[in-house]
């Protein structure tokens, strides 16, 4: 690849105890990517050592959830590119999007205020290619300005004005922490897409900025009204399994092998079936049982 340093665009990438995962990100930017942004939550772990070899623009800030990070560093890092790119600890791109994103991006008319890029996600070493979830894409580059994370768990990332098109090429995301971590993770995750399910169906409010459910319009539109409009009305419990059950049969995912039974299963059915629990919970015992943490003491969390 030809010498694009000058091409203007600043990384954000949030971290925590990333030091499996985060080298592998800044190496597939480094050699392209105008600067690098890290902003951590305090980690423990060698990730801070391994992010000083690529940028020292490390800061650090106290963490709530990774919308309300990443809008912080909109709001309070001096951000030098014109384009901010948004990337995972553990995501990649492509050297294939690189050579795409440095021919197209100082091409693009003015009204192009957004990027999106292609997901392409492994799981256990697997690329997980069918079950609905390849390809999918994600609005991940914007005009600085011209973007800001919706703050509800989906965190897609919505523009003020201008429009977007789809980048033909991959970026990759791979976490390299393993099941259970991936377990836990989506455990937290379940809180969250709680109170969003019940904001779709009017139990609970959803703050401003967020993606407008749309059929006939972005991905995230359209996801968003599947979710709002069929999948939020259909039998609570039940739709865990009737969804896996789609990605598994009827979108192929059998496909991917036993990676791809493991994955779908627990991405589409336990994770969702948790989701609904929690949506249960929140309906029998109030909002208040259902959200609480409380370590365990031996008494009934609703006592």
């Amino acid at each position: 690849m030809k010498d694009v340093s000058k091409i203007p665009i600043s990384l954000v990438v949030l971290t925590y105890n990333e030091e499996v995962n985060i080298e592998h990100t800044l190496e597939s930017v480094k050699d392209w990517i105008g600067e690098i942004i890290i902003v951590d939550s305090f980690s423990t772990d060698r990730t801070l050592e391994i992010c000083r070899k690529y940028t020292d623009k490390v800061y650090q800030h106290a963490f709530e959830n990774q919308a309300k990070q990443f809008n912080w560093a909109l709001d309070n890092v001096p951000i030098a590119g014109d384009w901010i790119l948004r990337l995972d600890a553990d995501e990649m791109i492509t050297p294939e999007l690189a050579d795409e994103l440095v021919r197209t991006l100082l091409t693009l008319p003015d009204d192009v205020t957004g990027l999106y890029l292609r997901r392409r996600v492994y799981f256990m070493g697997r690329w997980m290619k069918h079950g609905a979830y390849y390809p999918m894409w994600f609005l991940r580059l914007f005009r600085k300005g011209r973007g800001r994370y919706e703050e509800i768990t989906e965190e897609h990332i919505v523009l003020t004005d201008g429009r977007a098109v789809r980048m033909a090429n991959d970026f990759i995301d791979y976490n390299r922490k393993g099941l259970t971590f991936w377990v836990d993770k989506h455990n937290n995750w379940a809180l969250g897409e709680m109170l969003d399910t019940m904001a779709a169906m009017g139990e609970a409010k959803l703050p401003q900025g967020t993606v407008t459910p749309k059929l006939f319009g972005t991905q995230e539109q359209q996801t968003r009204w599947l979710k709002t409009r069929i999948y939020a009305r259909a039998p609570l419990l039940l739709r865990a399994f009737l969804y896996f059950l789609y990605r598994y049969v009827a979108r192929l995912g059998f496909l991917d092998g036993k990676e791809g039974l493991i994955f779908h299963f627990l991405q589409g059915c336990w994770y969702r079936f948790l989701v609904d629990a929690k949506i249960y919970e929140a309906r029998k015992f109030g909002m208040r049982a259902a959200t609480a943490r409380r370590e365990y003491t031996g008494t009934k969390p609703w006592e």
